[in-house]
């Protein structure tokens, strides 16, 4: 398919672009484009996506504003077809307001939205429309060297499974995974009567408690029969992956009791699979009272332009501290200084030892909260123990001290032991028959140093006037439940390159906001 070139129209608008250009705001995202969609995606970007013969594409730069708009407005591909074909704004966006019946950029299948994004992603640049966006944005001079750090959860597309649901799955997907001959091998060791063609839950009686058992355990001796026929053979990708699939399935709920049977243990695995049909998603917690399944989506903001700098997307089981790094790459480069008063807020969630040394290593000032030493029962929490890290002890409220023993990844521990049973505060310290236990972490000074830091009224009162603006940035891409706080794909990498559309959208409906506008001299901010 060769690259589709929009056709030049004559200077003068037809009815509809004249009604649009009357009647839409002045900051309105779909004014922006009309005017600005040709800087912005020049067929040129889009080159390498398509062969230099063959049938011609819907031209890209059309495409590129149907599924900004798409995302603003958080609809479905076939929704986004039908808005394009029927919205005038759409269309006075796209450039083709005068585009009649039988023109080919008057309508497009919605499939057309589906084999860009495939291309994208397949392409050595993905995610160039919100690069597109962060480029433009430190080009006018909007991004400075201040950024806000959060996270929000992303729900996963599919359905979460139970572990005799992910069970069968997982081997019918071994099964259609296999070719003909291999798949033939792995079905004659299988012992279960079931041909594992249809779909869902197999057949019990979900009442009787040893009927649920015996289904479990044949369910996990059919996924070791079934990785057994796999011995010798030379899997392709494919079938490797529904493979290992099959085994992190069997492995991760599954134990085995001592008269040699396989049942569901109690409690849940770190890192759990939670669906055959999107085996990256996780079960995540934004608090403690929060949980949800799919991914976590990361943006770094710069609080004074509210330009979204960085976006990312990780399971939902990983800390948001593990992301921070790749939020501020723009501010660490890899090969050159960092930026000179660089300044990163966040919640106590990037407030971890190890990122906030790896900030202040990387020369960036940290605006980031350090949770606060708590203990259960309103007992004497980590922070009213003395700790002298350079006498290498720990001194209690009682004022006894213990020396700190090395732990071999840095760190270590105080143990108060004896010491506690005749202690007249040991009530309000602790039940343990061992006595107290204080545990000194390796970046125990980093953090010290933070809790001593956000005591000040100044301190806080920067964190509480810029911290809450990626609250509102999170607000704006979250606003429509499809596509917003639901994810519309399945699969990190889909996800990802969805998430970061999104926030390429919102920030050209923020540069429509602030009246960015191209010039004969170049891009320049021009409020009305």
């Amino acid at each position: 398919m060769t690259l589709g070139r929009q056709l030049r129209r004559p200077d003068l608008p037809t009815a509809g672009a004249r009604w649009c250009a009357a009647a839409l705001p002045a900051g309105s995202v779909y004014r922006f484009l009309a005017r600005e969609r040709a800087r912005l995606f020049p067929a040129e970007l889009f080159a390498d996506l398509f062969q230099a013969t063959g049938r011609r594409s819907v031209p890209p730069s059309i495409l590129a504003v149907v599924m900004v708009l798409q995302r603003l407005e958080g609809l479905s591909d076939r929704e986004a077809a039908d808005r394009f074909a029927f919205d005038v704004r759409w269309r006075y966006a796209a450039g083709v307001a005068d585009a009649v019946a039988g023109e080919e950029t008057a309508s497009f299948a919605s499939t057309v939205l589906v084999d860009l994004r495939a291309r994208l992603r397949r392409s050595a640049d993905p995610d160039r429309v919100f690069r597109v966006t962060t480029e433009l944005a430190r080009q006018v001079g909007l991004v400075g060297v201040r950024r806000v750090l959060d996270s929000a959860p992303l729900e996963d597309a599919v359905a979460t499974q139970d572990t005799v649901t992910m069970l069968r799955g997982a081997i019918r997907g071994l099964l259609r995974a296999c070719p003909p001959e291999l798949a033939l091998k792995v079905r004659s060791l299988l012992q279960r009567e079931d041909d594992y063609a249809a779909p869902g839950k197999p057949a019990c009686d979900w009442t009787d408690r040893a009927a649920r058992e015996a289904l479990v355990d044949a369910l996990v001796g059919d996924g070791y029969r079934a990785h057994y026929a796999l011995r010798g053979e030379r899997l392709d990708a494919r079938v490797a992956e529904a493979a290992a699939l099959l085994a992190t399935v069997v492995g991760q709920d599954i134990e085995e009791t001592d008269d040699g049977r396989f049942r569901i243990f109690d409690g849940t695995a770190p890192d759990r699979v939670i669906s055959t049909v999107d085996p990256e998603a996780r079960h995540g917690h934004k608090t403690a009272a929060h949980g949800f399944d799919g991914y976590k989506g990361h943006v770094a903001v710069d609080p004074d332009s509210e330009v979204i700098t960085a976006a990312e997307v990780g399971p939902a089981a990983t800390g948001d501290a593990a992301v921070a790094p790749a939020l501020l790459g723009d501010l660490v480069p890899a090969q050159g200084e960092p930026a000179a008063g660089a300044v990163v807020y966040g919640d106590s969630a990037y407030g971890t030892g190890t990122n906030l040394a790896w900030l202040e290593q990387h020369g960036l000032t940290p605006m980031v909260t350090a949770q606060v030493p708590t203990a259960p029962g309103g007992r004497f929490a980590k922070d009213q123990f003395r700790v002298d890290l350079a006498a290498g002890t720990v001194t209690c409220p009682a004022r006894v001290t213990a020396p700190i023993v090395g732990a071999r990844r840095g760190g270590g521990r105080a143990r108060f032991g004896a010491a506690c049973s005749v202690c007249p505060l040991r009530q309000a310290c602790t039940t343990s028959a061992r006595g107290r236990v204080v545990t000194v972490g390796p970046h125990e000074a980093t953090l010290a140093a933070a809790r001593a830091r956000q005591r000040d009224p100044g301190w806080r009162a920067d964190y509480r006037a810029t911290r809450p603006k990626v609250e509102r940035k999170l607000a704006h891409l979250l606003r429509r439940r499809h596509g917003g706080r639901r994810a519309r794909v399945r699969g990190l990498l889909r996800v990802a390159q969805d998430w970061k559309l999104l926030a390429a959208a919102v920030n050209l409906a923020r540069f429509a906001t602030l009246g960015l506008r191209s010039t004969a001299s170049g891009w320049q901010v021009q409020p009305a």
